[in-house]
């Protein structure tokens, strides 16, 4: 008898069902770059370089020599580690200005800064500990597992679709008794959805929260410091008085590490007493902190995002073009192949060609629904649109999907 794991046969799994992953390293964190197989130790072997469609590094900043000034400031005037948690001593005047610059622009009264935003979501629906939380279908992983920690109960309802939320609300409260009639609900949806790249209804969502007096909270991770004066699509439809808990990352558009959260001055305050993943957590970097802090300011100050949406229109144009469907309707381009051989087969081929974009596959998302997740920088070049293009229209025909 053994009570051990067998993660040899763990691995055999996933490479039986196509589903085992394995490390390319990258050399540089830019719109073109080299790669190479896992090294294991050894020195990498680069190959030729290829344009990278497959980034959340959506502004082009990571590499912006402006961000990466701030962070060798902060390294070598603060440190390059917090050292500590927050609540002992690792706030610095750094994470704090990061921390009202991030209010300004969510029109929050104060916000807080995670490790991560994976960190930022379980720890604060944990810490809300609500009763039910009534959450979209195709919420991300950071989300649904902080509803297995923190919540009681998760009812999930359809994909952006406020009347299905207001039904499952309605069934709820008919069916509440003395006992569950002042239950804590907390409705929870990213903004914009990183695999089909379409937006919440936002305002619906909170019509239907409102009549039954839930809290919202919306995840901007993928549209933070693109839409709404770097805010997200809560500023873009002006919500920012009505969703009560906004959060987000650092780690896409603002090209650094960590999470997020905005709101009143009570709910921050009961997060960094409250939320395990912040009291228990070394604050972030400040490093980091400067370098998000840098990025937001050029997402709002210049027109950097503005040639984001140049690119995503010329490419989607294109791919529509030769015959692709393309899904969603923000930055992030999901092109339908529907099945996974032909999808995994197409990425294949686009990487022989320099072009990195990624199959995204079951169970990421449902079956005959396989694609390419293609995501832009704004700091690609016509040059770079055109050979992403191309080389979608000459590996297209030969998987047979044009």
């Amino acid at each position: 008898m053994t009570h051990g794991f067998d993660l040899d046969g763990r691995l055999d799994q996933r490479e039986d069902r196509d589903l085992r992953r394995h490390l390319d390293v990258a050399e540089a964190v830019t719109a073109r770059t080299r790669f190479a197989d896992d090294p294991k130790g050894d020195p990498p072997d680069f190959g030729e370089e290829a344009v990278v469609f497959a980034s959340n590094n959506y502004l082009g900043l990571a590499d912006d020599g402006r961000v990466q000034q701030v962070a060798e400031l902060a390294g070598r005037t603060v440190g390059t580690g917090a050292g500590a948690s927050r609540l002992v001593t690792g706030d610095t005047h750094v994470h704090r200005a990061l921390e009202r610059d991030l209010a300004a622009c969510k029109g929050a009264e104060r916000a807080l800064a995670f490790s991560s935003g994976y960190a930022a979501n379980v720890g604060t629906i944990d810490a809300l500990a609500p009763d039910v939380v009534f959450s979209d279908e195709l919420n991300h992983a950071s989300i649904i597992d902080g509803c297995r920690v923190g919540a009681a109960e998760t009812v999930v309802y359809d994909h952006c679709d406020a009347d299905d939320l207001r039904a499952e609300m309605a069934a709820r409260a008919n069916e509440a008794t003395d006992e569950t009639a002042d239950e804590r609900w907390l409705v929870v949806t990213d903004s914009v959805f990183s695999m089909d790249g379409d937006v919440a209804p936002l305002s619906a969502v909170c019509d239907a929260a409102d009549e039954f007096g839930a809290w919202v909270m919306v995840d901007e991770a993928h549209a933070t410091g693109l839409f709404g004066d770097g805010g997200g699509v809560v500023q873009r439809e002006g919500l920012s008085d009505r969703v009560d808990v906004q959060l987000g990352t650092l780690s896409k558009a603002l090209a650094s590490q960590g999470g997020y959260v905005a709101g009143d001055e009570a709910l921050v305050e009961y997060l960094l007493n409250a939320a395990r993943s912040f009291v228990f957590s070394t604050g972030l970097s400040p490093p980091n902190a400067a370098a998000a802090r840098e990025a937001l300011r050029i997402a709002r100050e210049t027109d950097r995002a503005d040639d984001l949406w140049d690119t995503v229109a010329t490419l989607r144009d294109g791919l529509e073009g030769m015959g692709y469907e393309v899904r969603g309707e923000t930055h992030i381009l999901p092109v339908l192949v529907g099945d996974r051989g032909d999808a995994v087969e197409l990425a294949d081929r686009l990487e022989a060609r320099g072009v990195v974009a990624p199959a995204i596959r079951p169970p990421t998302v449902p079956e005959g629904t396989s694609r390419i997740r293609v995501a832009p920088m704004a700091t690609h070049t016509a040059d770079d649109v055109a050979r992403c293009l191309d080389a979608f229209g000459e590996a297209g025909e030969e998987v047979g999907v044009l």
